[in-house]
């Protein structure tokens, strides 16, 4: 996806429209500075906002993802295509950036909850503070545990050892299955059998 296209277009839209970026940004509840990021092809509309957008600017969603207009019917069919291709590719690509993320959640849990730990073990210090750091350090345990939770069960898939069906685990599946990084034994929606179901990004 170009974004810098598709950056022009949003701007070309707009001022079409004869609205300024405060406006427009008014109208779909965002700040002036997000529109300025996306006409300038530093960022990109959140999925949330393509409809809302794309209203505003009267153009389809196939037309703001090529950043066109699309008038030739075979075009946009092509372009359609083209386009999911590159959304679907865009999102592997987050999910992996986001399951890379929770190893640096843990790392930095673990290690925070040892400092703490050492630091009331073996610093003198009054009672009261040795209790705030050990909380601190449960705490940042359990904030990470349930992160890490949220992103197993929202962040990609997990497919079946036995036949191969792709599927997203519930909560309480993912706190009560067995596990070994991430692989997990789990019982498939599709098979009805356990096996262990690693995680996969698309």
């Amino acid at each position: 996806m170009d974004l810098e296209k598709v950056g022009s277009f949003i701007r070309d839209k707009r001022k079409e429209k004869n609205l300024t970026q405060l406006e427009l940004a008014e109208k779909i509840f965002v700040s002036e500075k997000t529109i300025s990021k996306w006409e300038t092809g530093r960022g990109f509309p959140d999925t949330s906002l393509m409809m809302p957008l794309c209203e505003v600017l009267g153009v389809s969603a196939n037309e703001l993802l090529s950043g066109e207009e699309l008038k030739d019917e075979k075009v946009y069919k092509e372009k359609a295509e083209k386009n999911l291709i590159e959304l679907k590719d865009e999102q592997v690509r987050v999910n992996k950036h986001i399951l890379t993320m929770e190893y640096f959640l843990i790392i930095s849990a673990i290690v925070l909850f040892v400092a703490c730990s050492v630091l009331v073990a073996y610093i003198p210090v009054p009672s009261y503070v040795r209790i705030i750091f050990l909380s601190l350090g449960i705490l940042n345990l359990i904030v990470m545990f349930v992160a890490c939770v949220i992103i197993e069960t929202k962040v990609g898939f997990y497919q079946c050892g036995k036949c191969g069906h792709k599927y997203i685990p519930t909560y309480g599946q993912s706190l009560n299955s067995m596990h070994m990084g991430r692989t997990k034994y789990l019982k498939c929606p599709k098979c009805h059998k356990r096996s262990w179901s690693k995680k996969v990004t698309d």
